[in-house]
């Protein structure tokens, strides 16, 4: 094979592992260049990997949005987010080179100037920079800008490149707000780009523990024996947020907590919960298995009493005192939108037939928490006297995702001293002690993964169809049935999430 065809590089030993996957030449462009999230976490993602030597020496990287900017302007934005919020240390020589690649592109989304001059500006990093005409457009926009910005490429000749050179889109959630809406955005996507070209981002699934559950139990033989309806007698999932909506109200509200964190965060740490072994570890054999796992999740046949929403109230956390959700700046007095949500699903399969699965998410709660917890069942039988059992609850192995990410496994264990007492005790595995590097942020491994064309940690969007699938009669339920209830700020949520699950006979953990 020669080398021009195979792109491989004679020197190199694949057997070597000290060198990563590094990008070949390309760039990357950003709508919504001056938002939050590109400031917080895309251009100083795009630094971090440039200084850790991923990124090919003539990468660049092009601002599109409505500021009369030059590219000194943008370079200087650029350089201000990179210092307040980079996970490496600034490094002068790094900063130079990459800052070459900086070009700005002023226009409104349905400027046709604009993205002649995008366009243009994309052919003249080609000849300077080495580009190769590979380009990824980053559409960090609310979602109903999505349908113009990509119309924009394909009328402007952007959305395919020439010869062997690609484009890809990359798309933030939320992908739709039902199934309706989702489906009509794909369609409307996949007319411009090839479904293999589209890259919805779940920043979850670049986290390293995420990645982690599938090590977990598919790398050991201690785990999967275990890992069915035979041991597990059910599974909480949780992402508990310490902080309010902040100035999120426009988007927030008409969306709430279950459409914003369960259709799409949960339900892919549920997926790769339950999934079956794929046959490798490519993206396609990934996606057949955790769409079988959504495909067999079945409701609950009485949403009322196995489906809780909830709505923080005025209440004081970490010392301060802080409004209610029908308080904040912009949000009607009126509104119906949940702020916290708790379903029971369950999976029909031989698997995990008859285990529930609790999916929990809330703003204002106890602490900033996701974490996956398989309780297992008691033991069948204990020759110990109740007495010295009293202080031992399930065996459980709870995977953190964030914060302090690592892997906790509880169990019984006997007290020192005389007197058989048994009592729960946890063994730990942090992330921040077991290895020397510290986890690279969700973003730099999605964005590498998006100049590679590796969609493993990507869902397709049959996934976020089958979400919406298992979502919408649920949210169609909570339309028509009541509103939220109020629940203090600062605690674990509404007292009908405890009832739901002591009807079950079962209680939330306390993470």
């Amino acid at each position: 094979m020669s080398l021009s065809t195979s792109g491989a590089n004679p020197l190199r030993d694949p057997r070597d592992r000290r060198l990563p996957r590094i990008a070949g030449p390309s760039g990357l462009v950003i709508f919504g260049v001056t938002g939050d999230l590109s400031r917080k976490k895309l251009m100083p993602a795009v630094y971090d990997l440039a200084n850790r030597g991923l990124l090919p020496p003539g990468f660049s990287l092009v601002g599109f949005a409505r500021r009369d900017w030059e590219d000194e302007d943008f370079a200087q934005v650029v350089h201000d987010a990179v210092k307040e919020h980079a996970r490496t240390p600034f490094r002068e020589e790094v900063w130079q080179q990459l800052a070459e690649g900086f070009r700005f592109v002023p226009g409104e989304f349905s400027d046709d100037e604009a993205f002649d001059k995008l366009r243009e500006t994309i052919e003249e990093l080609d000849k300077a920079r080495g580009t190769g005409g590979n380009f990824a457009f980053y559409l960090s926009v609310p979602p109903k800008f999505f349908p113009t910005v990509v119309q924009q490429l394909k009328k402007h000749g952007l959305s395919s490149g020439s010869g062997d050179s690609w484009r890809r889109a990359v798309i933030e959630k939320p992908f739709g707000h039902d199934l309706a809406s989702a489906q009509e955005l794909n369609q409307v996507v996949h007319e411009v780009f090839r479904p293999s070209d589209v890259f919805r981002i779940d920043h979850y699934l670049g986290k390293e523990t995420v990645q982690n559950i599938l090590a977990l139990r598919f790398a050991n033989t201690m785990f999967e024996p275990l890992w069915n309806r035979s041991y597990v007698d059910h599974v909480q999932i949780t992402m508990a947020e310490d902080i309010g909506i902040g100035g999120r109200a426009g988007y927030y509200d008409g969306i709430g907590a279950a459409r914003d964190v369960i259709q799409n965060h949960l339900l892919q740490l549920l997926a790769l919960t339950a999934m079956e072994e794929p046959i490798s570890f490519d993206a396609n054999a990934l996606v057949t298995e955790k769409l079988k796992a959504l495909k067999a999740v079945k409701l609950p046949k009485d949403l009322g009493k196995h489906t809780v929403r909830g709505q923080y109230a005025h209440g004081w956390q970490g010392g301060s005192e802080v409004p209610g959700y029908l308080e904040e700046e912009g949000i009607d007095p009126n509104s119906k939108t949940d702020t916290y949500a708790a379903i029971k699903l369950e999976i029909d399969n031989r698997r995990w037939a008859g285990v529930p699965f609790y999916l929990r998410t809330g703003k204002r709660l106890g602490r900033r928490v996701t974490e996956i917890a398989v309780v297992f069942q008691r033991a069948p039988y204990s020759p110990f006297d109740a007495t010295d059992t009293q202080e031992l609850g399930e065996n459980a192995l709870v995977i953190r995702v964030q914060p302090d990410e690592g892997v906790t496994i509880r169990f019984g264990s006997k007290v020192p001293g005389t007197s058989m007492e048994i009592r729960d005790v946890t063994m730990d595995f942090a992330y921040g002690e077991s290895f020397t590097e510290s986890s690279p942020e969700a973003y730099e491994r999605l964005l590498l993964d998006v100049l590679l064309g590796d969609a493993n940690l990507f869902p397709r969007h049959q996934e976020v169809e089958e979400s919406w699938r298992i979502l919408d009669p649920i949210e169609e339920y909570w339309d028509q049935h009541g509103k939220p209830e109020q629940y203090t700020a600062g605690t674990w949520g509404p007292k009908a999430a405890d009832e739901m699950l002591a009807r079950d006979g079962r209680s939330w953990r306390r993470p």
